[in-house]
């Protein structure tokens, strides 16, 4: 009896090392496929993404739409709101994230005092002096 329980273990030691060596190799094939699984979806949905802007003209609707892109020889203007004089302006960020103006309210953005030019509003020491304020 004891031979036979000796030889029992001998046989159970001798087929578990292989065993758990099979085990742990399926375990890897087994991520290694959810793995492959993964990326052939994700190589599907860019086929996809591929295959929706394969024209010339999608390709230039995504580009002016997501990128902000012009074709050679034309010019991207965005007009920015601006906030009233005395106000906290209600966008703060990145500019590039704020929504446009149309261009009919262009004219309302433009703060001039009357009877001054936008341009030369003030002179050179004028300006120095504002700027220098802070030492009063």
């Amino acid at each position: 009896m004891t031979l036979l329980a000796v030889v029992t273990a001998g046989v159970m030691l001798a087929m578990w090392f292989p065993m758990r060596a099979l085990w742990s190799q399926q375990r890897q094939i087994t991520v290694a496929t959810r793995q492959i699984a993964a990326i052939e979806h994700e190589q599907q949905v860019l086929d996809a993404q591929a295959q929706s802007i394969s024209s010339k003209s999608s390709a230039t609707l995504l580009a002016r739409q997501q990128y902000q892109l012009v074709q050679q020889g034309q010019s991207l203007i965005q007009v920015l709101p601006g906030s009233e004089p005395g106000q906290p302006s209600q966008w703060t960020g990145d500019p590039g994230d704020q929504p446009l103006v149309s261009p009919s309210s262009v004219a309302s953005l433009v703060h001039v005092a009357p009877g001054s030019s936008p341009a030369h509003s003030s002179g050179f020491v004028q300006r120095l002096v504002r700027t220098l304020e802070f030492w009063r």
